[in-house]
């Protein structure tokens, strides 16, 4: 789906209610005042009356309202900005995350580079809408979302949404929706949340995270049981539960797919104003926001890949929840196998990672940064430049040194991390793919992908195998994913290295894949 259509094919996506591009832009109607996704069921309106915006937050500026029948605030997130690299693509990954109610628009601007009004002129420019409205978008997203999938008070929806007020939480409820809170939540079509007794604490909440379909959840569950570090992940066949840090505090979460196929989200958290940034981390964990259709079609035309795709449709690429710990468990995964990686991030988390309560009693936090520089070469075993290069790299993270955000620029975050020692091209951009959701990274040093293009008839040698991924671009993280699976399974007595991204055999690689 690209961001290049033309007039005439969003408006043939409109007139077919083609539900692949809900979230990728809206439909406002001149003659209405309101604007759809392009699904609605309504009557498609007259070409003339019609005006596409990328964004909500443009269509608000602009001065239309959503759509009472198809609630487009409801879509999934956009997978174009994790498909765009350029300055537009980073901010709304930044502001989903919170950045700009923590740190305001100069807050947004310096992590992008950019003056304040530079970058309000650039987004204004790009997506319709400047960055206070972008975000503004975003919490009436959210405060949504609380509204209808939860039994929260309206007062505990407006902070956890990101509104400074109940007064300013009422007033954009009805600009953007044309409802007042509780008139929104009357309309909701799902059953009310039923919350079991252990849930009835402040900051407990189950939300239904949407996504586009069709899912491959067995693949996302079993990748993540094979790296569950013990204490503060715990991950089955239907479930990944973890605790994590965020801005005001600790939270524990967990993921599921409940009987209709919908991915649950349950939570607790310390500050109900942490909420949208969990939303949004849990989101990219398992790749929610991704284009599956789009996917599968591009990689599905090529008839080596033809047989993985029917046979996965829907395979996502696992993100990490937080950017610091991804790369140590890069870094401590590197030339080990997974098994020997889980083990040692669990001797690092049990030795230096915080308690805290969970849903089963005392729990452990992933180590801060500044713990494992202090302390990391206490707990971490192998040789001493590969212990002195992970502490390194934690300290850098720790005094910001180093920075690693969802909003950096690929470029500059792969330089930077090939600047480090102890940091090859593998790890870089094994982290660009987990931490950016870069859709485009591919990773022809690893064996485990030059085992599994074999298994499927592609070159193995790496450098003519990146030649014929090239075809498949701006899909390579999705086709190293289906090269991971396509490894074939081996016997006990073979398996040596790390597992295969979402495979739970062990297989060589270059690096671990924590």
């Amino acid at each position: 789906m690209s961001l290049a259509m033309t007039f005439d094919e969003r408006y043939r996506a409109i007139d077919s209610r083609d539900a692949r591009f809900d979230g990728q832009f809206v439909t406002a109607v001149r003659s209405t005042g309101i604007y759809c996704r392009p699904s609605c069921p309504a009557r498609t309106p007259k070409a003339s009356n019609v005006t596409f915006y990328p964004t909500s937050a443009a269509a608000h500026e602009a001065g239309y309202r959503a759509c009472k029948r198809c609630l487009p605030e409801a879509a999934p997130g956009s997978p174009q900005w994790n498909l765009r690299g350029d300055t537009a693509g980073r901010a709304m990954r930044l502001i989903a995350d919170g950045v700009v109610e923590r740190e305001g628009v100069p807050g947004l601007a310096r992590r992008l580079g950019y003056s304040p009004r530079h970058l309000s002129r650039l987004l204004t420019a790009e997506l319709g809408a400047g960055p206070l409205a972008l975000s503004r978008a975003h919490r009436a997203q959210t405060a949504r979302m609380l509204l209808v999938g939860t039994d929260l008070p309206a007062a505990d929806v407006a902070f956890s949404s990101g509104f400074a007020s109940v007064r300013q939480f009422n007033d954009t409820v009805r600009e953007v929706f044309g409802l007042s809170p509780l008139e929104l939540r009357a309309r909701r079509r799902l059953p009310r949340p039923s919350s079991a007794p252990e849930d009835a604490m402040l900051g407990a909440i189950d939300l239904v995270l949407p996504h586009r379909g069709p899912l491959d959840a067995d693949g996302l569950f079993a990748w993540m049981a094979a790296r569950a570090v013990p204490g503060a992940e715990v991950a089955t066949s239907t479930s990944f539960a973890r605790t994590l840090r965020l801005p005001h505090g600790p939270a524990w979460f967990e993921l599921r797919v409940d009987d209709g196929g919908r991915v649950r989200l349950r939570a607790r958290l310390t500050n109900l104003a942490d909420l949208s940034t969990l939303v949004t981390r849990a989101r990219r964990l398992f790749d929610l926001d991704a284009d599956p259709v789009a996917v599968d079609e591009a990689l599905g035309e090529h008839p080596e890949l033809a047989p993985l795709v029917a046979d996965l449709p829907g395979i996502r690429v696992p993100g990490a929840a937080d950017p610091h710990e991804m790369l140590v468990r890069a870094m401590v995964g590197q030339q080990i196998t997974v098994a020997a990686a889980r083990t040692a991030l669990t001797q690092l988390t049990t030795a230096l990672g915080d308690d805290v309560d969970g849903a089963e009693g005392t729990v452990k936090l992933f180590p801060t940064m500044a713990a494992i520089a202090d302390r990391g070469h206490e707990v971490l075993r192998g040789p001493a430049a590969r212990i002195r290069a992970i502490t390194g790299a934690a300290a850098a993270l720790a005094d910001g040194s180093l920075t690693l955000t969802t909003g950096d620029d690929a470029v500059e975050q792969r330089a930077a991390l090939l600047a480090m020692p102890g940091i090859g091209p593998w790890t870089a951009d094994y982290v660009r793919m987990r931490v950016l959701a870069d859709p485009d990274v591919f990773l022809p040093g690893d064996v485990a992908v030059r085992t599994g293009a074999a298994a499927a008839g592609l070159p193995s040698e790496p450098r003519a195998l990146t030649g014929w991924a090239a075809r498949t671009a701006p899909w390579r993280s999705y086709l190293t994913a289906h090269l991971w699976r396509a490894v074939p399974p081996k016997g006990p007595a073979q398996r040596r290295g790390a597992a295969s991204v979402l495979s739970v055999p062990p297989v060589p690689t270059t690096g671990g894949m924590p």
